[in-house]
């Protein structure tokens, strides 16, 4: 069994991000500038947000952090997302989800211009991802595919089988992995709430990935030897003996599934870790397309 280890690659992945940004600014050139937008104080989304500006800051971007109260109505995100649009000095923004319940998501994504949304999220870039056009692909399956990548996992021909239909993750997975190219063309089934025996599929899969949020639902019983466990699951688990009184938990029964597995992402410590990265990751991307189109 061989870790993939989501913390050591997201860091080489910001270490290669920081050298590109010392070169923009040895050559006088403006660094990418991410923003953040999060209305509430849901203590998880906090923290993630808080861990993404300090990502800037390690990689040498600029970053803005906007807070919104848990008060604010949809057209008043809506008026700052059109401001954050607008502003030229902003390369990329994200919305934090989830939004609280007066606010259609929906809406708020499809209000984000495609060039910023680095998040990957509108309908327009996800149209390009599903046609294998270059665009922004959500940031966790980007992470899940640079972590086959710089692994050397063999995706060419197998059998691929995603657990769980997100927006996010589920649905984009399934695309990406039966993409030509490298990390894809391989078969892939797409699972869910509503597939009956799925046990009998995951057992037939080469590749597994599970974005659920299901503590410990994949067995060791559901999984071939040799297969490779990519674990997309982050669980708050109540656990009194921890100081924080919880622990992380993921989708895969880690402790039994790694002794089978040929390849398996930790939790905490795997996907988690190249989410934040690629985010950057595509940020640096959006800077590139506008200084193309500067031009």
């Amino acid at each position: 069994m061989k870790l993939l280890d989501g913390k050591k690659v997201s860091e080489d992945i910001k270490n290669e991000i920081a050298a590109e940004v010392q070169k923009m600014k040895d050559n006088g050139e403006k660094v990418p500038h991410l923003a953040a937008v999060i209305v509430g104080n849901d203590g998880a989304s906090l923290t993630y947000v808080g861990s993404k500006v300090k990502a800037c800051e390690r990689v040498g971007f600029e970053s803005t952090l906007i807070k919104m109260p848990n008060t604010t109505s949809e057209t008043e995100l809506l008026k700052k997302i059109k401001e954050l649009n607008e502003d030229d000095t902003i390369d990329g923004f994200i919305v934090q989800l989830p939004l609280p319940k007066q606010i259609d998501t929906q809406e708020v994504l499809m209000a984000i211009d495609p060039s910023k949304d680095v998040d990957g999220f509108h309908p327009e870039n996800f149209g390009k991802m599903a046609l294998d056009m270059s665009t922004f692909i959500p940031a966790t399956p980007f992470g899940i595919l640079e972590l086959l990548e710089r692994y050397g996992v063999e995706t060419q021909g197998k059998h691929t089988v995603v657990i769980g239909r997100s927006h996010i993750v589920g649905r984009p997975m399934s695309i990406l992995m039966g993409r030509k190219g490298f990390p894809g063309n391989s078969t892939v089934t797409l699972t869910h709430s509503y597939t009956k025996n799925i046990s009998q599929i995951t057992t037939q899969a080469d590749i597994i990935i599970t974005a659920l949020g299901v503590p410990n639902y994949l067995k060791a019983e559901m999984v071939k030897d040799d297969a490779v466990v990519i674990d997309v699951g982050i669980t708050r688990v109540a656990d009194e003996t921890t100081e924080k009184g919880y622990r992380i938990t993921g989708d895969v029964d880690f402790d039994l599934v790694s002794k089978k597995a040929s390849f398996i992402t930790p939790v905490p410590g795997g996907v988690g870790p190249m989410t934040i990265a690629m985010l950057l990751k595509n940020t640096l991307l959006a800077r590139e397309q506008k200084r193309l189109k500067l031009k």
